[in-house]
């Protein structure tokens, strides 16, 4: 964090918290009310232009029902992190705005030049063209196109199970996860299907699911995605460089997006312009 921090500074005025580093309740860098404040306090700043979360931000969700939008809405600033922060832009594309899925600071603090330049890149230009290549097709030929939408399967799932999930209608959905075994990724996957928020998805599109693991059945997950994404009668491309592995690029929550799935010319994914 502090090296993420420095290298930030050489570019940007970096304000945080002194309770940044407060560590209290075991998982949690300090006490709800602490957090509450640090987060209320940087949402509604009227000279900042982003809030970089410091690390995952497990305990987000137990913040959501007592954050004040109100500042933040009349002026609008990026919100950049990815894991357990899934649960903040969630909140923040139901209110209308978008948000950026990338490294926290931590990340930051161990990304190399190029990694840095993308995020850079991302935060400062935002409607610049973007594309990735040689994706993995999970379904048929067939294109789709809507604005990004998602992160985290298992936040996900539990805004779903908190009626907080809001999944745009027609949206390209984003998904990725770490350290779940593969039935826990089937359950979470159905469960958001029989609530219908994936048939709300024009299409789908996933990040890593780094150490999920078979588990004691030996059932891939690759083998869960397919059988679970496939049968949806959209196209669902995976592969794409995002979430918990080696390699998080930044993705514009909210941009609007072609998913290409499939094609002659490959399966790709490309930011589409704006206005």
């Amino acid at each position: 964090v502090r090296r993420g921090i420095a290298w930030l500074a050489q570019r940007h005025r970096v304000v945080h918290a002194p309770t940044l580093f407060t560590r209290r309740q075991g998982f949690l860098a300090g006490t709800d009310e602490e957090r509450l404040a640090e987060l209320q306090e940087a949402l509604d700043a009227p000279d900042v232009a982003a809030v970089v979360t410091a690390r995952g931000g497990y305990g987000a969700l137990r913040l959501l029902d007592r954050l004040d939008w109100s500042a933040f809405l009349r002026a609008p600033r990026w919100l950049v992190g990815f894991s357990d922060a899934t649960a903040l832009h969630c909140e923040v594309a139901h209110r209308g705005h978008a948000s950026l899925h990338a490294m926290n600071v931590a990340g930051l603090g161990d990304a190399d030049d190029e990694a840095r330049a993308r995020w850079l890149g991302a935060l400062e230009d935002p409607t610049a063209p973007r594309s990735w290549q040689d994706l993995s097709p999970l379904s048929g030929p067939g294109v789709a196109e809507g604005r990004l939408f998602g992160g985290n399967l298992t936040l996900l799932f539990t805004l779903a199970a908190s009626g907080r999930l809001h999944v745009p209608e027609g949206c390209l959905l984003l998904l990725e996860d770490v350290t779940e075994t593969s039935y826990r990724i089937d359950r979470m996957l159905t469960a958001l299907s029989l609530g219908g928020h994936l048939q709300r998805a024009a299409g789908i599109v996933l990040g890593t699911f780094t150490d999920c693991s078979p588990g004691k059945y030996d059932v891939p997950v690759e083998v869960v995605l397919q059988d679970r994404l496939a049968s949806l009668g959209i196209p669902v491309a995976g592969g794409l460089p995002v979430g918990h592995g080696a390699h998080n690029d930044p993705v514009p929550l909210g941009r609007a997006a072609r998913l290409e799935c499939g094609r002659p010319n490959g399966t790709s994914l490309r930011l589409l312009p704006e206005g």
